[in-house]
């Protein structure tokens, strides 16, 4: 792998979590003074997303970041994907690790499974307790959202594993996250190569017809995933990279409209991959607004 996936993996470790290979990176604080962070990652990436801003993120909390089913190092069986089975199986590993209570940080796709597993805590249905959270770019509203056109084919495919692959998937990966960011704050190659290789690991490229599939649960069921994320009693911040040309920034102001007690802080001139694009100050935004 690359040096940068090679140091990730080196930090964590792969769990079984209900019959699946899960990996998880678990770092403890470096003064540990309040409940840990569990972090959710996007499509179609992995928890490396967050291997630039991860130490600044245990100052004072332990630090939880996992692989999705299908991503990064986490097993790629060929089946259906959903967000439930995500949350799922979040909920399992959290219990194996004892974490009960937490601060949660998504992104991306991780929005649409932090809002189940909120909205499952305002139903009752968890034992897990959120106790606060920063939401970072994810289309949380749909009729706002641009897809890029390599989203719209993936979509536009059956629900089944494409093989073999078309074209050079990596290029087209590599092209696809750029074209996610700013430009002026474009990750470089080698970050993007680290990337597309974790996206590219087992066969992952032909599973993205079937990770895909999150946008059609979302779509279906988002009163119920925004509906939590507008609604769940938790101190909220919005960290919003402005540039984002999937999830617009507009996202950002109408969940701040309709949550008057949150905290927005957009991030001017940074695209869809904050985490990435400007690791310092996602790491600041984020410690503000964790406490």
């Amino acid at each position: 792998m690359s040096a940068a996936g090679d140091a990730w993996a080196a930090q964590g470790a792969v769990h079984d979590v209900g019959g699946h290979q899960i990996f998880a990176v678990d770092l403890p604080a470096h003064d540990e003074q309040a409940e840990p962070v569990v972090v959710f990652h996007g499509f179609p990436t992995s928890s490396l997303d967050w291997h630039l801003v991860a130490d600044r993120l245990r100052a004072r909390r332990r630090v939880v970041a996992l692989d999705f089913l299908g991503f990064g190092l986490s097993a790629k069986p060929d089946r259906r994907y959903s967000i439930e089975l995500q949350c799922d199986l979040a909920e399992v590993l959290l219990q194996q690790l004892d974490v009960t209570r937490c601060a949660l940080v998504t992104h991306d796709m991780g929005d649409s499974i932090g809002g189940e597993l909120l909205a499952r805590q305002l139903a009752g249905t968890t034992e897990l307790a959120v106790t606060r959270r920063v939401i970072t770019n994810g289309s949380i509203y749909l009729d706002l959202a641009q897809l890029t056109a390599g989203q719209q084919y993936l979509l536009s495919l059956p629900d089944e594993k494409a093989w073999p692959p078309l074209g050079d998937a990596a290029e087209v990966l590599r092209g696809s996250l750029a074209a996610t960011c700013a430009p002026d704050h474009v990750p470089s190659d080698a970050e993007l190569d680290a990337h597309v290789e974790l996206i590219l690991r087992e066969g992952g490229d032909a599973l993205l017809p079937r990770l895909i599939r999150y946008i059609e649960d979302r779509r279906a069921r988002e009163e119920r995933y925004t509906g939590a994320i507008e609604d769940h009693p938790s101190a909220l911040t919005i960290v919003w990279g402005d540039q984002d040309p999937i999830a617009v920034v507009a996202m950002a102001h109408r969940l701040a409209e309709r949550r008057p007690d949150a905290t927005l802080r957009v991030l001017e001139g940074i695209g869809h991959y904050p985490m990435l694009e400007a690791p310092d100050r996602l790491a600041e935004a984020v410690l503000a607004g964790l406490g």
